[in-house]
């Protein structure tokens, strides 16, 4: 199975459905299963639960982040995790559940972008990992955060995801080609961010 056009990619973003998106091998060589935010129906984190076997996260810009008062857990100058990449501070929607479920995370997940949501909506720490996207996306940093707002962009919706890594049958991080196997069974298209980032200076919408 070979990688997919970047814009059958957005497609399925558009229409609910998931997508592989993996890394160059001299970085993290690792897939994550990507959804677009506005899609995170419970049955859907679920899936990623079972599946993808990963943390799941959501990444998110920085402009609503601070709307919703959500930090970095560190500060990038303090940061020392292998790729930078920028954890905020966990969250739940706050109500008289544990915020562990698929429900509950996808109702989380639902008021991150909801512009009604209020930072004292939100409850610290949570069950919920955002990440800060760094401007500039994959041509500045070719991560899977950035990856997934970008691809978010393009397919013209929310500039949110939720993703989770891909993990094996023994609980490492799948490589490419069980990644492709994991694309294949579960009929998914799968992209690269160096072929992302291709498109994108191509001229793609962003």
């Amino acid at each position: 199975m070979g990688f997919s056009a970047i814009s059958k990619a957005a497609m399925d973003l558009q229409r609910g459905r998931f997508i592989v998106v993996v890394d160059d091998e001299n970085r993290e060589n690792e897939g994550d299963l990507v959804l677009a935010a506005e899609k995170a129906v419970p049955s859907k984190i679920n899936f990623m639960i079972k599946k993808a076997r990963g943390l799941i996260c959501v990444p998110m810009l920085k402009q609503r982040l601070d709307e919703l008062d959500i930090p970095l857990m560190v500060r990038d100058k303090e940061n020392t995790e292998i790729t930078r990449c920028r954890f905020t501070v966990s969250v739940d929607l706050k109500n008289d559940r544990t915020g562990i479920s698929a429900h509950d995370r996808s109702d989380t997940i639902k008021a991150l972008i909801n512009k009604e949501t209020k930072p004292g909506d939100l409850s610290r720490p949570g069950h919920v990992f955002p990440l800060q996207y760094s401007d500039g996306g994959v041509l500045k940093r070719p991560g899977h955060t950035e990856a997934a707002i970008d691809i978010c962009k393009i397919a013209g919706i929310y500039p949110a995801a939720v993703i989770c890594e891909i993990l094996n049958e023994k609980g490492d991080a799948a490589k490419l080609e069980e990644l492709k196997s994991f694309a294949e069974k579960h009929n998914l298209r799968i992209i690269s961010i160096e072929e992302l980032a291709r498109y994108i200076r191509q001229g793609a919408p962003k």
